[in-house]
């Protein structure tokens, strides 16, 4: 008669499989444990560049950006250096910088060029983050002025399929940036630094154009309806929808009544900066006249600007605004909301715009009949 099996009668291949699953086990519970705190990581590293990014999203002039991008990013990221390339074959940027009463001189760390690849030929195919060690004869016009460095990452700027810049990360420590290194933070970065640059620099031109309001620093009406034809245009093109807020603050001629002119105008800055806090990276708001604001969303349909518009209700409401040295005030707004999608054939973009701006004031209107301090939806698809 068999016995029953016991651990004390195991065979010596038994124990054999035995102690290799444990040791098996306890390799994964290491690897667990070091993935779990790499994920953490990981996670850290990711808050600190959305951080980072935030402060390169909320610089208010070109200067500002462009100090951020080189000082910021190396306090930061504690980097030996910073430098910047942007692609200036028309010396505008440059242009634009030194009408503002700006000095190059003050940008150190940043360099224009009429050729990226005269720079450095490596930019030649540049598509995304390159890490790896520093070569003198590949990289010392990206690094002018400095010395020691060791490792570099090349972070490029590219929109529209275009190169407009690149982004330099030195380090004198030669195992800071490897090839085996992943890059996608940086890539991320790279992407937002050039929306910075290209708004920026938008921003800069409509200043130098006129086509801005100077009390809020939106632009005027005038360039949104140059703007919305455009985009409606393009819109068309590519098959894509189009939506339009309009926005009025409500019972602003009492707050000028009670308080006077210039707290009516510090009233409109501040509503202004609250409006441009909740718009989407691609969304333009205009000033477009007295105390209406409007917003265009390219490729925005009903539900993207209804989520716009609430987000913007909200924001303005939720805390009062100080009116002079003591008073505040709750300022609430009543926003109409239109979308258009414009047919193939159509190329009257103006009368499109016109619609498109009638619809959003219709729905406008509406909500103001009802009470105010609320958003209206036009049902009607411009097309």
């Amino acid at each position: 008669m068999r016995r029953p099996f016991s651990d004390s009668g195991r065979t010596p291949a038994a124990a054999e499989r035995s102690s290799a699953l444990e040791a098996e086990n306890r390799a994964l519970r290491a690897r667990l444990t070091e993935l779990t705190e790499e994920a953490g990581r990981n996670a850290a590293l990711l808050r600190k560049t959305q951080e980072r990014e935030l402060e390169l999203l909320r610089a208010g002039s070109l200067a500002q950006l462009l100090k951020r991008m080189i000082h910021g990013l190396q306090t930061w990221y504690q980097l030996d250096a910073v430098t910047l390339v942007l692609h200036d074959p028309q010396h505008e940027i440059r242009h634009l910088l030194s009408g503002d009463g700006f000095l190059l001189d003050e940008l150190a760390g940043v360099q224009f060029a009429d050729v990226l690849t005269t720079v450095a030929p490596q930019l030649a195919n540049l598509e995304r983050p390159w890490l790896g060690p520093f070569s003198k004869a590949d990289h010392e016009l990206l690094l002018p002025a400095v010395a020691d460095t060791a490792s570099l990452a090349l972070i490029p700027l590219r929109r529209n399929e275009q190169l407009d810049g690149v982004l330099v990360f030195a380090s004198t420590d030669p195992l800071r940036f490897t090839r085996d290194l992943a890059s996608d933070f940086l890539r991320h970065l790279g992407v937002v630094a050039a929306i910075c640059v290209e708004n920026a620099v938008n921003r800069a031109r409509l200043v130098r154009s006129g086509d801005t309001d100077f009390l809020t620093g939106f632009p005027n009406r005038r360039y949104l309806h140059s703007r919305l034809r455009q985009e409606l245009a393009r819109a068309q093109r590519a098959g894509h929808a189009l939506a339009c807020l309009m926005i009025d603050v409500d019972h602003f001629k009492r707050i000028n009544d009670q308080y006077g002119h210039l707290a009516g105008d510090a009233v409109l800055r501040e509503v202004a900066q609250r409006i441009d806090a909740e718009m989407r990276l691609s969304d333009m708001g205009a000033r477009f006249g007295g105390d209406e604001f409007a917003i265009v969303l390219p490729e925005g349909n009903i539900t993207d600007a209804e989520r716009v518009a609430a987000r913007v209700l909200h924001t303005v409401r939720s805390q009062p605004i100080t009116i002079g040295s003591h008073a505040t005030e709750i300022v609430t707004l009543s926003i109409g909301v239109a979308a258009a999608a414009p047919v193939a054939g159509t190329r009257d973009y103006k009368v499109l715009a016109e619609r498109l701006i009638a619809e959003a004031d219709a729905a406008l209107y509406r909500a103001k009949s009802a009470g105010r301090n609320r958003i209206a939806t036009s049902q009607n698809i411009v097309a």
